[in-house]
This record gives C-alpha cells, sequence and structure tokens, in this order.
C-alpha cells in the first residue's frame, strides 16, 4: 500500500511538474511573443510610415518599458523588403511588413501577406498643403513661451520627448515646432487618438443611414449591445488596458491575426450601459461594423472608404489606417499621421462636423460625441473635462485638463498624444510624442496659448 501510495505521488509529483512547465513555456512564450511583436510593429512605423531612425525610436519608446529583457532583443530593419524582423534570445521571432497605403502589417508564424493590390493611396507630393510648406513660427512671445514650454525637459528621468506641436486659432495655423527629425509631414503614431478617428468614420456612416446609434452591433457577448455603448466604452466588456505585461488588449494587438474574432471571445464583467471601462476591444469590434456597414470587406476597400469619406476631404495627406490580418482596420489604436492631419482632424470638430462648407458629421454628432458618459469624464470617443474629482480607473489619471476651460474637450493617446479642442476659444492644439513615463505638461502649454491670444487680443 505505502509503495502504491509512493508511486501515486510521484506520478502526481511528474504530472504536475509537466502542467507547471506547460504553462511557464506558454506563458513566458506569449510574453516574448508580444515583445518581439511590439519592437517589430513599432520600428517598421518608423521607418517606413514616419521615415525617422528606427534606432532612436527604439530607444525612445520600446527599451523603456523592456530593459529587463532589452539586453536579448535583437532587430533587423530590411529596407530592400521593408519589413523589421526581432527575436529575443535568438527565438520567439516576430515579422512586420509595411504595405503601401496600409502601414505595417505584424505576420503571425507561417502566415501568408495578404494581397493588398488596388490600394490607391494618396501620395502627399501630389497634393499640395494647404497649411503651406513652410513651418510656421511664431512672432508672439507669448506664443514661443508656450512652445518652448511644450519642448522642454523639466525631468531628464521622465522626458516628455514632444515630437510636434501646431496651433489652430480661429481655422489658421498660427504656430507650430517640431523635434530634429520630424517635420510638418513626418505621419506619428496616434495610439488611442483613433478611437476620435473611428468615431469620425461612424459619424459619416450615421449622416448616409447606413448606421444609427441604437443599433445593435451583433457582438456574440451580448447581441443587445448598441454601437452608442460601444463608443462611449460602457458596453460591459472589461477595463483592457491595464499595467500587466499581458492584458486583453497586448494580446490583442500582438498575439491574434483576426483581432475582431478576438474580442467577441472576451467575457463581459457587467451589463451594458451599466459600468464604464476602456476597451481596446470594443473600438476593433467597432470597426468591423463600421466596414460591414460601408461594405468594405476587405483592407484595400477599408482604405479606400476611410480615405474617401474622412482623410481626402479633411486634407489629411499623411493619414494611414493600419488593418489587422483580417482586413479590419484597427479603429482602437492604429492610425498614423502628421501633426497637422490630427489638428485639421480636429478642427473638423470644432467647427460642428464641417469642413469647407462640406457637411462630413452629422447635425448634432459634435456635441453627442463629448456628452458625458454615466458619472465619468468620458464622451463616445472623446474625452472632456467635465468632471473635477476622481480620476480613470485602473490608471489613477485625472479625467480631464483642469487648467482648461470647462468645455474644452480632446482625443487622447497613449505616449501623450492630444488633440486639445477649446470651442469658447476657436483653438484647436495637436501635440504627439513619446512620453512613456511622467507627464506632458499639455495642460499648462495649452493654458499658455489662451494667455497669449488673450494678450493679443487685448494690445489690438
Amino acid at each position: 500500500m505505502a509503495s502504491r501510495s509512493i508511486k501515486m505521488v510521484g506520478g502526481m509529483v511528474v504530472l504536475l511538474a509537466v502542467a507547471t512547465a506547460a504553462f511557464y513555456t506558454l506563458s513566458v512564450g506569449d510574453l516574448f511573443r508580444t515583445a518581439t511583436n511590439s519592437v517589430s510593429r513599432s520600428l517598421c512605423g518608423a521607418a517606413f510610415i514616419s521615415h525617422v531612425d528606427p534606432d532612436r525610436l527604439f530607444r525612445e519608446e520600446q527599451l523603456p518599458n523592456m530593459r529587463s529583457i532589452g539586453w536579448a532583443l535583437r532587430y533587423r530593419v530590411d529596407s530592400e523588403h521593408r519589413e523589421v524582423r526581432t527575436t529575443v534570445l535568438g527565438a520567439f521571432g516576430a515579422r512586420a511588413v509595411f504595405r503601401e497605403g496600409l502601414g505595417c502589417l505584424l505576420v503571425h508564424g507561417g502566415e501568408e501577406v495578404p494581397d493588398v493590390a488596388g490600394v490607391v493611396g494618396v501620395a502627399a507630393s501630389d497634393t499640395p498643403d494647404p497649411m503651406g510648406p513652410d513651418v510656421v513660427e511664431p512672432t508672439d512671445a507669448g506664443l514661443r513661451q508656450a512652445l518652448d514650454l511644450a519642448f522642454s525637459e523639466p525631468n531628464p528621468t521622465s522626458p516628455r520627448l514632444t515630437k510636434g506641436l501646431v496651433v489652430l486659432h480661429d481655422g489658421k495655423l498660427i504656430a507650430e515646432r517640431y523635434a530634429p527629425g520630424y517635420g510638418p509631414e513626418t505621419p506619428i503614431w496616434g495610439h488611442s487618438l483613433s478611437k476620435s478617428v473611428t468615431n469620425a468614420l461612424v459619424g459619416v456612416l450615421v449622416r448616409e443611414g447606413k448606421l444609427r446609434l441604437d443599433q445593435r452591433a451583433g457582438m456574440p457577448a451580448d447581441p443587445t449591445i448598441t454601437i452608442d455603448q460601444l463608443l462611449r466604452m460602457d458596453s460591459g466588456l472589461p477595463f483592457d488596458e491595464t499595467d500587466g505585461p499581458l492584458n486583453p488588449m497586448s494580446r490583442m494587438f500582438f498575439l491574434e491575426s483576426d483581432m475582431a474574432r478576438y474580442a467577441a471571445t472576451v467575457p463581459l464583467v457587467h451589463a451594458p450601459g451599466m459600468a464604464w471601462a476602456y476597451s481596446n476591444l470594443g473600438y476593433v469590434w467597432l470597426s468591423r461594423v463600421a466596414m460591414d456597414a460601408a461594405g468594405a470587406r476587405d483592407a484595400v476597400a477599408a482604405e479606400g472608404f476611410v480615405r474617401k469619406a474622412l482623410f481626402a476631404p479633411l486634407g489629411m495627406r499623411h493619414a494611414v489606417i493600419e488593418t489587422d490580418g483580417a482586413g479590419t482596420p484597427v479603429g482602437s489604436s492604429h492610425v498614423y499621421a502628421s501633426t497637422r492631419d490630427f489638428a485639421r482632424f480636429g478642427q473638423l470638430y470644432l467647427d460642428d462636423g464641417v469642413i469647407d462648407g462640406q457637411r462630413i458629421l452629422p447635425e448634432g454628432w459634435v456635441a453627442y460625441s463629448h456628452s458625458q458618459t454615466l458619472d465619468t469624464g468620458y464622451g463616445a470617443g472623446f474625452w472632456t473635462n467635465l468632471v473635477d474629482k476622481g480620476s480613470v480607473p485602473v490608471w489613477d489619471a485625472p479625467w480631464g485638463l483642469p487648467e482648461l476651460p470647462k468645455d474644452m474637450y480632446f482625443a487622447r493617446g497613449a505616449f501623450g498624444q492630444y488633440i486639445v479642442i477649446v470651442p469658447s476659444e476657436r483653438l484647436v492644439v495637436a501635440r504627439l510624442g513619446i512620453s512613456i513615463r511622467g507627464g506632458t505638461g499639455i495642460g499648462e502649454v495649452v493654458a499658455k496659448i489662451i494667455t497669449a491670444l488673450h494678450r493679443q487680443a487685448s494690445s489690438q
């Protein structure tokens, strides 16, 4: 009996060891694949979309969050084939491929790169920039001081690394500045500024009668979830952008070819409409719903719709929205555009959805987009300045920018991407950079811009 018990215990120990090893291998493997895919995708964008130094971008954007394995990471930028390959410890290989007009695509395992013949795109050189070819340096001392502040580095241990700042007042470009290596024509990764772009695409489809806000979005987790709830992030999906190395957001972005299909598998944590939670998952699913409504079933058709519906009318000459392996635009986070482009996008909202006399967004859409969701500081694709108390759950960050007027609303993306819209001041400020840790000072910068404009007005 004792011998049999010993054998049983021994067998259980072996089984436990095997299970533990398998779990460890899967967990570590997913972490390493997430890291290598992140590096490949990011540096592909740097080299072939932004045309900035990928080595510098690796040091500024990727390495700060990967110092524990930075010594083991190796990447190769292949200019001939326009792709980036990355490994860690010589394994867990990741490959990102650039596709003209569509940005970069992570190619998982032995997958083939989808054919994208027929993407038209728009070469920026084919259309003149309506803001002119030259960088607009302000003559006003107050505006210069605001720009100086935006590009200052008060804390070297938490660099702001501002790359571009553009100021529009009354629809006119009055000031801009760029970091070395960047300029008016440099497309920069907008991260979650993309969610506001998705808001606009949904708005276009609502204006065309192809979508309704109260329309059910067809999510398998709960068929009652509506377009409005996905825009407002109160669909019941979990808060998916946490500090953990592997969360639903990172798994979707870096380990899944069909991101919308993955988003559909994530269970709800609340009933729809009852609680707010930041949701990249919801915006990817919303992107798929929008493309289906537009009749854009693949990446080529999706790019054509987005450009015709939004980028071309706004003169966003350098804008690109990347798609996943299934052809769904990654409308949560994968738009690249120049700082001027993002400022033009903000001007569309300041002008109530109208550009050059053409209505792009339905009447009332802008007001809807920055109307409050539940008791939060979030609207429907934009953040608001309506909540003074509390902070964003999980992130422990302020909801708004308390230095600015209450009517201000804004688009916000990771690492310090901002489009700040202040209707009472007829002001749009776009700021892009790579602020990995610490703040950007954007609230104080915009406040200084407003003070300078008031001083100018009072002196006239």
